[in-house]
């Protein structure tokens, strides 16, 4: 485990504890909240650096995270890596590439991601780059949750590995102790 980097998210309190719903369903008892590290810049140079350290010789072209999580964490690696930093974005549920952003092909991509969890967003973004003609070499966060034996069929380059224990809603050890559900991300809270 990278101390820095756990240092860092606790003094930004982007790690949080208390009874949080999930964008899977399951609850938790712990979370981490990237947007409040990367309010900072500093903060987020220094969270992301050890995965500029990993990435940094894989022949890049372009830096994509999908939106929310991904677009600070997308500019700052290609900030870094000194490569153009673009994002995906939902448009009426299915992940798009907008705002005159252009994928050529042959373009050698690395998905940026703040969490990885269920690598939803992850792979929709890998589908709409791949139909566009890039080469997605990998996905690069700050955090890699996903559980054992989730694999994205690519690469994950993270400051990171966290393993943070879920429950099914009606197992929750949480919900009878009176602390409130609070559903945190960006995923269906607008």
């Amino acid at each position: 485990m990278n101390k820095e980097v756990v240092d860092i998210l606790i003094e930004t309190n982007a790690f949080l504890e208390g009874h949080f719903l999930l964008s899977s369903g399951k609850h938790s008892k712990n979370y981490v909240q990237c947007a409040q590290v990367l309010r900072f810049p500093a903060k987020a140079a220094e969270v992301l650096k050890p995965v500029v350290d990993q990435i940094k010789d894989l022949k890049i072209d372009k830096v994509v995270g999908p939106a929310m999580g991904g677009v600070i964490v997308a500019y700052e690696l290609g900030r870094q890596l000194d490569k153009e930093a673009i994002f995906t974005e939902r448009k009426d549920g299915i992940m798009e590439l907008r705002r005159g952003f252009e994928i050529k092909k042959g373009d050698r991509v690395i998905i940026a991601e703040d969490v990885v969890t269920t690598g939803k967003s992850t792979i929709e973004t890998k589908v709409l780059l791949e139909r566009l003609g890039a080469e997605v070499i990998g996905v690069a966060c700050i955090i890699d949750r996903r559980a054992k034996g989730l694999a994205l069929g690519m690469p994950v380059y993270s400051a990171l590995k966290l393993e943070i224990d879920t429950y099914d809603a009606e197992e929750c050890p949480i919900c009878g102790t009176g602390v409130a559900l609070v559903k945190p991300g960006s995923r269906g809270n607008q």
